[in-house]
């Protein structure tokens, strides 16, 4: 098929390369101009060498051809860029294309997800979300990975035959409330689990953030209209214990920055790539006013990166709370 990717980061580039050996026709987008230069001299981003892009993968900046070539485009932009991008995509798309979703956020603005956004915007209903416990470099080196294609059975259906190899196993689900929020909220808990181990806490503390955790993402999730078992699958459990766990994950090595004394800025930085989590945050806690729902880990994430406050006054912040059932 023709595949357009739309971002040229580390998991656009990653994808680009995969889809290519996958025998797909792959062009990559990026807006940025001194990145795609680079990109086109290295074959690889900037922060990222683990990938070579193949020659045949055609790197451009000109949205119009990148979008009317496409049978299936490919999201992976910054979440809060999302909706700048749709509105020069639907300039030339059509009602035919499928549009994935592999980019992982809330519009910090709206509080919609990202898959409302898309079809809002570009008016339409072939939308999938690509989501679940995967990282980039693990799968640019071949490691066996399992993801979830969420979205109307036709087109996650088209989506698990085009992504799908000996070293990729892709689910479908209808749940494209649910897979979308579990990729995004675990991303606030994967923070505060590096904040705890930034601080020098064990697994006591971790398997506590990290339970405690799905409980708030489940309940926010239901409240989108999500289902509750979407939370329990690879979207949800799985994509939360990788990245609350590993140093892979730019949100728990933000967190753990944080721990460790760093500001939130400075470690935004010392990072060098988009940390979802941070924006993901401050839209969660927005809706958690709306809908009126206790998350008191979110709450106190918010305040350590948002408000500076002391990372151990919010330990016992959260370990003082009145008593209560599970």
């Amino acid at each position: 098929m023709k595949i357009s990717v739309f971002g040229g980061g580390a998991w656009g580039t990653t994808l680009s390369q995969y889809l290519y050996k996958n025998s797909h026709e792959v062009s990559l987008w990026e807006f940025d101009e001194t990145h795609l230069n680079y990109l086109k001299k290295y074959r690889y981003p900037m922060f990222f060498p683990h990938v070579k892009l193949s020659k045949k993968i055609f790197l451009i900046d000109n949205i119009r051809e990148t979008v009317k070539n496409a049978e299936i485009l490919l999201l992976t932009v910054p979440s809060q860029a999302i909706r700048s991008t749709l509105k020069e995509i639907c300039r030339y798309s059509n009602k035919n294309q499928i549009f994935v979703i592999a980019s992982k956020g809330i519009e910090i603005k709206t509080g919609e997800l990202l898959s409302s956004i898309v079809m809002k915007e570009l008016k339409t209903k072939n939308v999938v979300v690509l989501s679940g416990p995967s990282f980039a470099i693990e799968v640019a080196k071949g490691f066996p990975t399992a993801i979830v294609a969420a979205g109307e059975k036709k087109v996650s259906k088209i989506v698990q035959e085009c992504f799908s190899s000996a070293n990729l196993r892709i689910y479908t689900n209808t749940d494209i409330i649910g897979v979308g929020a579990g990729g995004s909220l675990k991303n606030i808990i994967a923070i505060a689990c590096g904040i705890a181990k930034g601080m020098g806490l064990g697994d006591n503390s971790l398997a506590a953030i990290v339970t405690r955790g799905l409980v708030e993402i489940t309940s926010i999730g239901i409240k989108l209209g999500a289902k509750r078992e979407t939370f329990s699958g690879l979207s949800g459990l799985g994509d939360l214990v990788m990245t609350s766990f590993s140093q892979n994950s730019r949100n728990e090595s933000f967190g753990e920055l944080i721990g460790k004394g760093l500001k939130t800025n400075a470690a935004i930085k010392k990072i060098g790539m988009t940390v979802e989590g941070v924006y993901t945050t401050k839209a969660v806690m927005r809706l958690a006013k709306k809908f009126n729902i206790e998350m008191p880990i979110t709450n106190e994430v918010y305040n350590i990166i948002f408000k500076h406050k002391d990372p151990k006054k919010a330990i016992t912040t959260l370990m003082t709370r009145d008593k209560k059932p599970e």
